[in-house]
């Protein structure tokens, strides 16, 4: 990490899947914060990647369009520790060269970096703080059936992919917040948090909090 990159703080944000980081970053943004989604990065660089990843994988992932399907990669790797490691180490060096490259163009005092593997981030040693979006099990199972349409059963074996989340945070020595995200609606759609009192959303309030703390609002 370069002195240009640390003349701002960086704040880290994560989540279990279908926990609604996404909401919360687009709170953030709301705020006046930048926030990079190393997600879509890692989308990006299937593409960028494209040779090495069907070198590896083989040419029977390729959509009807000439593109990686996800799906069809994913099949391939989900499950399969050594797979997965073998597309990691192709997309997220990728991923972290734009990572860095980003947060290098940047000049507000603060940036959020948004990634569901933010531990394997480039920036991830030289963050100021990291917000961890929680929601309640049947919460995140009744939205990844809303939002993925996935089965059940597939939706259980996401879930047991993350079983070790935690360590990775709380081993390290940096101040991390926690977000409770639990709101659901099912008449209204998808609402990442309907839990209000008088001053207003609890989840942005809980946001606010945190930015008071980290000194950056």
């Amino acid at each position: 990490m370069t002195s240009a990159l640390k003349e701002r703080k960086i704040i880290g944000l994560t989540g279990k899947y279908c926990a609604g980081k996404n909401h919360v970053a687009g709170i953030l943004e709301q705020r006046g914060f930048p926030v990079l989604d190393v997600d879509a990065l890692g989308h990006r660089a299937i593409e960028t990647e494209k040779e090495q990843i069907l070198l590896r994988f083989g040419k029977d992932i390729l959509g009807q369009d000439g593109r990686i399907n996800r799906k069809l990669l994913g099949a391939k790797v989900f499950g399969r520790a050594e797979e997965l490691s073998a597309l990691e180490a192709i997309i997220h060096p990728a991923a972290n060269r734009e990572t860095l490259t980003w947060l290098s163009e940047k000049t507000e005092k603060a940036c959020v970096v948004n990634a569901a593997l933010l531990h394997r981030s480039a920036v991830f040693e030289s963050l100021d703080g990291i917000i961890i979006v929680e929601a309640p099990l049947t919460v995140r199972f009744l939205r990844a059936r809303k939002r993925d349409k996935l089965p059940w059963n597939a939706i259980i074996k996401r879930f047991r992919s993350q079983d070790d989340f935690y360590p990775q945070y709380s081993a390290k020595n940096t101040d991390t917040y926690i977000v409770d995200n639990s709101g659901f609606s099912f008449f209204g759609g998808m609402t990442e948090s309907r839990t209000e009192d008088r001053t207003g959303n609890r989840t942005e309030k809980r946001i606010d909090e945190i930015l008071s703390l980290l000194g950056i609002m």
